[in-house]
């Protein structure tokens, strides 16, 4: 079970949280909807908590 965390959720985890930040830098540098930019910005803040939530059970995980 640790190992699919280490290697399959935390990259997946990270990767989902970068994506979504480019996303948003793009589209303001675009000058895109403010509200756009504002609900990436939004979805990133959760998307870390997520990541952060997962590498901490593989962390806990590995430690078992």
């Amino acid at each position: 079970m640790s190992d699919f965390f280490s290697y399959l959720l935390v990259p997946v985890a990270i990767a989902a949280v970068g994506v979504v930040l480019v996303l948003g830098l793009v589209n303001m540098m675009r000058g895109g909807s403010p509200q756009t930019s504002q609900k990436l910005m939004r979805l990133r803040v959760l998307l870390q908590f997520v990541a952060i939530v997962i590498i901490m059970i593989a962390v806990w995980a590995a430690a078992k």
